[in-house]
Order: structure tokens, then C-alpha cells, then sequence
């Protein structure tokens, strides 16, 4: 690097940023003697999980220390289009409440010492288990191999949970609907009476789905549809709705 110019250098240091690459100029108090430049290594896993997450409806933003022109190469080898760079380490929580206050439920996902005020100030915090403890004591969600894809993995766990917690209560809720109005006689007129002894039984088969329907989530795989799960939940209406309407059609015939 001895004898080029400070245009030169320039230029050299905008070409390492641009590979993403962090340069640094090692000099001496009259001359420049060198360029150094440092990258992190890329996971070949990345690109895939960002492109997962994309589909799943997910923003995904990337926050780093790092300059903008290196920045943006690193987010284009990864296909993330939202950055956000030159941030301090003390500064990334205070990215995460803009993101909040313009109203979207931010998920973060680091593995550092730096990264803990924004994995507690984030709606949820994600840590890396290759991370320090204390970036794993903040993570709501701690993944424990160094895999972006795991990410992608529990936020469909997730969803897919959240399915079933709806669900059950749409059979806990939707059993009381029917059940209560038969049991009170509301329906005599069409011959539907309920025993207390069969509203009883009936009311523990309300109880079989909902746990039937919460251990269809160990049929879990990644990246897969779950028809049974998907279709379950409507067999069992249909089949615990009959078996309904046939003790109430039982105890009509019991009380003539």
C-alpha cells in the first residue's frame, strides 16, 4: 500500500465493503501500510431460512454494527432488503422500539452480550445457544444448534400451537352451546332430551377431543402441511356432534 494515494485507498477499502468485508487501515504516524479486512463467514443455511421466513409473512430485518456499504452486501448474499447498520450495541433496543411504535410485534433474534437489551425489550427475544448465557437468560426462545432454520421451526411451532389453543376452546365453547340448551329442555319440542347422567358423559367427550386434538401437535414436521391436523378437528365435530344428538335421541326414548 506504500506510495498510493489517499484516492486509492478509497477505493480499495469501498471494494473490500462492498464483499462484504469490514477494512481497517493499519498506518504508522507518516504513511499508510496496509489494508486489513475481516468478514464473518455466511451460513450456507441462511439464505434459506430468511427465504422461509419471508414466505411465512415475516419482515426480516437485519441490525448490525457494521458500515452500510458492508452491510447491504452481507443482507444481499442472505436476500434481506430491510437493514439497519451503524448501530451501537447500546443502540439496538432503541431500533427495536421504533419497530414497535410503528406498530409491528418484533422478534429478535441474537447470540451476544449486546444483543440482551434488545432480546428483553423485544416482543420476543430469540437466542442462539451458540450465545452467551446472558443473551440465553434474556431469549424468550432459546435454539439450541446455530441454525437460523430452528428460527423458522419454532415460529411454525408456534402458529401451529396457537391453531390448536383456538381450536380447543371453539370445541369447549361449541359443546356448552349445544349441550346446555338440550339439557335445560329447550329442544323437548323436537324430541331432544338429555339425561343428566348422558350430559355428563357427553360433557367428558368434549374433554377426549380437546385432548385428541392437543396431541395431534406431536405429528409436528417443519416445512410440512399436517393434513391430519388439519382435517381432524372437523371429523371430530361431526363425530362427537352425533354422538351428541344420539344420547339426546336416547334419552327421548328412555323418558317415553
Amino acid at each position: 500500500m506504500l506510495g498510493l494515494t489517499l484516492d486509492k485507498i478509497n477505493r480499495k477499502l469501498e471494494k473490500l465493503e462492498d464483499q462484504g468485508k469490514t477494512a481497517m487501515i493499519l498506518a504508522d504516524k507518516e504513511t499508510v501500510l496496509g489494508v486489513i479486512a475481516v468478514a464473518d463467514t455466511v451460513k450456507a443455511t441462511s439464505r434459506e431460512a430468511v427465504a422461509k421466513l419471508q414466505k411465512l409473512g415475516v419482515e426480516v430485518y437485519m441490525i448490525t454494527g457494521d458500515n452500510v456499504r458492508t452491510a447491504r452486501a452481507i443482507a444481499a448474499q442472505v436476500g434481506i432488503s430491510n437493514i439497519l447498520a451503524e448501530v451501537l450495541p447500546e443502540d439496538k433496543a432503541s431500533e427495536v422500539k421504533k419497530l414497535q411504535a410503528s406498530g409491528k410485534k418484533v422478534a429478535m433474534v441474537g447470540d451476544g452480550i449486546n444483543d440482551a437489551p434488545a432480546l428483553a425489550q423485544a416482543n420476543l427475544g430469540i437466542a442462539m445457544g451458540s450465545g452467551t448465557d446472558v443473551a440465553m437468560e434474556t431469549g424468550g426462545i432459546v435454539i439450541m444448534k446455530d441454525d437460523l432454520n430452528d428460527v423458522v421451526t419454532a415460529l411454525q411451532l408456534s402458529r401451529e400451537t396457537m391453531s390448536k389453543i383456538k381450536q380447543n376452546m371453539f370445541f369447549a365453547l361449541f359443546y356448552n352451546i349445544i349441550g346446555i340448551p338440550v339439557a335445560a329442555r329447550i329442544f323437548v319440542s323436537f324430541g331432544l332430551i338429555l339425561k343428566p347422567e348422558l350430559a355428563g358423559l357427553a360433557m367428558a367427550l368434549s374433554s377426549i377431543s380437546v385432548v385428541s386434538n392437543s396431541l395431534l401437535l406431536k405429528l409436528f414436521k417443519p416445512n410440512k402441511r399436517n393434513y391430519i391436523s388439519m382435517i381432524a378437528p372437523l371429523v371430530m365435530v361431526l363425530i362427537f356432534t352425533g354422538i351428541f344428538f344420539a344420547f339426546a335421541r336416547f334419552s327421548s326414548d328412555m323418558g317415553n
